[in-house]
């Protein structure tokens, strides 16, 4: 298994600052493994919630968890949010005499009333699966093609990958989606989530989808925010302003990870995903992950105008804006619509990611550079 550096340092920083860490991220992405290896580092107790022994040792909550010093982490936190309601009056006791690490593989508005349970007193650390920093730039095929998942990255072989894959999507529809009280069945949610893959890294066009599903707009929408919130899609906002002309107001979507795309698509070698027509958004994908993973989601956008000027990213770091365009090509070029987005929005500078190794300046303020360095210059900008 490869170390997670950042995300422990992340969580280091977060648990001197705040009495409760929450560290969110779907299921088998590696949360479980880095919360033991931080645990076992300093005097703790564990709970998890999946086991039935925790599960009844914290049927008396405010007993078991009051007189526990040092670090208490507690497993699959979604399954138990009455929870949240004790930890709020623990967090508030002088000195804090234990910290809390809360795993949840589900974000707090899905487990219902988290966030406002402990406002003021809990931080969150998102935790998604390998980035390129983690593997290196030399295993970026291989993480782009099978995803960010350990156990699907790390498979002997493309088919044990895929197998992982498809096991992990049917688990995730027929078990954890009930236990999170989503109540639509199992075969909608797949239906549903397959028609997003094709639609992948394209605006939303919630009437077209309800159509082809037989249901209204509104229930799209909120199967989308409920896959949103179970962490395995994302919803891209679009940045609008006054500008003097008409701007896209709907969201972008993406399944969040690469390999659960390249399943739903049926997607089975690197050589056939070479030939598909979602490619270039494949791409797209990894890149926007990875950049709102160095930036953060409250800082990217996408921009588009009815009139085809568009940006794939669109950043606001430190005071100053910056735009990243995905082109998976060999030798991209400045167009016209880059033109357009750094004139209209005013940017600092424009990073063209493609799949080459090489970056170099296309123009004054547009520049091609890889992934590994995008992501390198983005941390150090923010």
């Amino acid at each position: 298994m490869l170390d997670r550096p950042s995300v422990a340092r992340q969580i280091e920083l977060r648990l001197r600052e705040a009495p409760v860490v929450t560290l969110l991220g779907p299921r088998q992405c590696g949360k479980t493994t880095l919360a033991r290896d931080l645990a076992s580092r300093r005097r703790s107790t564990y709970f998890d919630l999946e086991d039935p022994q925790s599960a009844a040792r914290l049927q008396q909550p405010m007993t078991t968890l009051a007189p526990l010093r040092g670090l208490v982490v507690i497993d699959e936190i979604q399954r138990a949010p009455a929870l949240f309601e004790i930890l709020r009056v623990l967090a508030d006791r002088p000195a804090h005499p234990a910290r809390f690490l809360l795993l949840g593989s589900a974000s707090p508005e899905l487990v219902g009333g988290s966030s406002e349970s402990l406002a003021g007193r809990v931080a969150f650390v998102e935790m998604a699966g390998f980035d390129i920093e983690e593997v290196g730039a030399d295993k970026l095929r291989q993480l782009w093609f099978r995803g960010g998942f350990p156990r699907s990255f790390l498979a002997k072989s493309h088919a044990q990958s895929e197998r992982w894959r498809e096991d992990f999507i049917r688990t995730f529809l027929e078990r954890d989606l009930p236990q999170l009280g989503l109540r639509s069945s199992a075969a909608t949610y797949r239906r549903f989530w397959t028609m997003l893959a094709h639609t992948h890294g394209g605006v939303l066009n919630a009437s077209a989808i309800g159509q082809s599903l037989g249901e209204a707009h509104t229930t799209v929408r909120r199967h989308l925010d409920q896959l949103c919130g179970a962490l395995v899609l994302r919803q891209l906002a679009p940045w609008f302003e006054n500008l003097g002309k008409r701007q896209v107001k709907s969201p972008k979507v993406y399944v969040r990870d690469t390999g659960l795309l390249h399943t739903l698509l049926g997607v089975r070698s690197f050589a056939a995903l070479e030939g598909h027509p979602k490619l270039g958004a494949s791409f797209e994908g990894l890149v926007v992950e990875h950049v709102i993973a160095a930036v953060g989601e409250r800082n990217a956008y996408f921009w588009a105008t009815p009139a085809g000027a568009e940006l794939d990213l669109f950043l606001t770091l430190g005071g100053a804006r910056y735009g990243v365009e995905v082109k998976y090509a060999d030798a991209p070029t400045i167009t016209k619509s880059m033109r357009v987005a750094l004139h209209d929005l005013g940017l600092e500078r424009l990073f063209i990611v493609g799949p080459g190794t090489d970056g170099y300046p296309l123009d004054e303020r547009i520049e091609v550079c890889p992934l590994p360095a995008l992501v390198a210059k983005l941390r150090r900008l923010r």
